[in-house]
């Protein structure tokens, strides 16, 4: 069984920058036994990064659309697991007023690095918090679960206006703060194209072009990605091809 101890030193093995920005992917599952469960793993992360900027998704694009267009910040879950759902309730954590892609942050710079959310208006907007991760070079963390689920790809598609990522016909949707302010934001959201399914062939490519390396936090299996640099090196690739992430070829060296 894991102490809490035991998951900082797998934070430092990782290399992960305590003074940096880290943004964490993650399956509770995947890391085994931790005395204290997921209480403690959010513990761990918190104490390592306290001179830093600790970040998890809190998506809803699962349950905020057409039929449901509010998003509560302070009750709406996030659709992407248990330590995300915990860790946005947490003492001194601030959530973005996404309505589908937010996150939630706690430590340096917090306050600014959420700012501004409701007037994005793409799941991923490049002055928004995704763009953010490639302003600072921040680490991103794949806990034990696949580099498909890398959001910062569909940023980078966004941003190099790849076609057929957004649907036509914006949604109108309703932010509610914590503090009970509502905010009108107009998005254009993803279609169904789903070319996260094919985001893992970039994995052996971030290797070899040394913008991601290898981990393991408790049992978990960890990939640990610089943004700056798998932004830099997807965008060479969709240059060459936009439609690299259409389908299961491989992406080549």
């Amino acid at each position: 069984m894991y102490t809490k101890e035991d998951l900082i030193n797998c934070l430092s093995d990782m290399r992960i920058d305590p003074n940096g920005t880290v943004l964490v992917h993650s399956s509770m599952k995947a890391i085994g036994e931790v005395e204290g469960g997921a209480d403690t793993v959010l513990d761990a992360f918190s104490e390592y990064m306290k001179d830093g900027l600790l970040i998890f998704p809190t998506h809803t694009w699962d349950t905020v659309n057409r039929k449901h267009p509010v998003m509560d910040a302070a009750a709406e879950p996030a659709c992407v697991g248990i330590l995300p759902n915990l860790f946005m309730k947490r003492p001194g954590v601030l959530r973005s007023l996404h309505p589908t892609h937010s996150v939630a942050a706690l430590g340096k710079d917090a306050e600014e690095y959420v700012k501004g959310e409701q007037n994005v208006q793409t799941p991923c907007g490049r002055r928004g918090c995704w763009g953010k991760l490639v302003d600072r070079d921040a680490q991103i963390i794949f806990l034990g679960c696949p580099t498909t689920c890398n959001t910062l790809l569909h940023g980078t598609e966004e941003w190099e206006d790849i076609p057929g990522r957004l649907e036509t016909e914006p949604v109108y949707f309703t932010v509610i703060d914590t503090d009970g302010t509502r905010y009108p934001v107009t998005q254009y959201r993803h279609n169904s194209s789903h070319p996260s399914r094919f985001y893992g062939k970039m994995e052996p490519v971030f290797v070899q072009r040394g913008v991601m390396h290898y981990g393991t936090f408790g049992d978990a299996h960890c990939a640990i990605g610089s943004a700056a640099g798998m932004n830099r090196v997807t965008a060479e690739y969709l240059s060459r091809d936009p439609e690299l992430f259409s389908d299961a070829r491989p992406a080549g060296m």
